[in-house]
């Protein structure tokens, strides 16, 4: 069995496809398939039920990836192991789901563990800091990853992956999300962020046509509309501070729900850069550590 093969294993995974994989690993789509069929015949089980158009992970699958990405943790932190401690300055650019997520443990473990790392933080949409990255304007960002998986000229690092949910007033019979989402008003989320994009291509597919209700520029005010009765949304699961905050209910999409990749992104020319690094294995920490995030 060649290392090679369980990176690409993680790629197919977190993709949902042969082909996409093929394109973030720079192999051809046969040769992926050759490498999962080499493993399965290692591990003497399947690793994909291919019943479907995409290539579904068994759960066997699921847990060989957190342990990869546990020993990949395990061998950057070897290698982080410093002869100086690492210093100066990181300019991080953080989306919104980020800054309550990820960011305050991230900053905590910085102050223990390397507390002459200064962070600048800067906000924005991951289309921004994209921009400002390629441009130098930042050094690091902690984005969503794009669909498409995001410029090779960047260096990428997935950190969460977040399943979409259909947000209803708590009223509401709990029951089938798909019947709610045919049957109430729809609350978009901003069509210009990359969730939006991805929460409204799920419901034209499940109801063409829906008008929006009204379109709202951020998770707070989508769960407090809803929290008021006047609809439901798709939407990244929210943090539970803001679910307990409101009268609403989160229904889980199914199998076919979508899920979007948090990930941080640099310039593959600063690999080697101490500080970043710091950081990056800060905010791979936080987010192994989070409920259902497999770590």
């Amino acid at each position: 069995m060649k290392l090679q093969a369980l990176s690409t294993l993680t790629a197919v995974v977190e993709t949902g496809s042969f082909a996409a994989a093929a394109e973030r690993v720079n192999l051809t789509p046969s040769a992926v398939s050759l490498q999962m069929k080499q493993l399965e015949q290692y591990f003497r089980q399947p690793l994909f039920d291919r019943s479907g158009r995409n290539a579904r992970p068994t759960p066997f699958a699921a847990a060989l990836c957190r342990t990869v990405e546990r020993a990949v943790a395990d061998i950057d932190a070897m290698r982080l192991a410093p002869d100086h401690v690492p210093a100066g300055r990181v300019r991080l650019g953080v989306t919104d789901s980020a800054l309550t997520t990820l960011l305050p443990g991230a900053f905590a473990l910085l102050q223990e563990r390397a507390p002459q790392v200064a962070l600048v933080v800067g906000r924005g949409t991951t289309p921004t800091l994209l921009q400002q990255l390629k441009a130098g304007d930042i050094d690091v960002a902690v984005l969503i990853r794009p669909p498409s998986g995001g410029s090779s000229r960047l260096r990428w690092t997935d950190l969460l992956v977040e399943e979409f949910v259909l947000l209803a007033p708590a009223a509401l019979p709990a029951g089938n999300a798909a019947r709610l989402l045919r049957t109430q008003p729809w609350i978009r989320l901003d069509h210009r962020v990359i969730a939006g994009q991805i929460a409204a291509d799920y419901v034209q597919a499940q109801v063409p046509g829906k008008p929006a209700l009204i379109e709202l520029p951020g998770m707070d005010p989508v769960v407090a509309m809803v929290g008021m009765g006047l609809g439901v949304s798709v939407v990244p699961r929210p943090r539970h501070q803001l679910l307990d905050a409101y009268p609403v209910q989160a229904l889980p999409l199914g199998a076919g729900g979508p899920r979007r990749h948090l990930a941080m992104a640099r310039r593959a020319a600063d690999v080697d850069r101490r500080a970043f690094d710091v950081v990056e294995q800060a905010f791979g920490e936080v987010a192994r550590a989070l409920p259902g995030s497999g770590g």
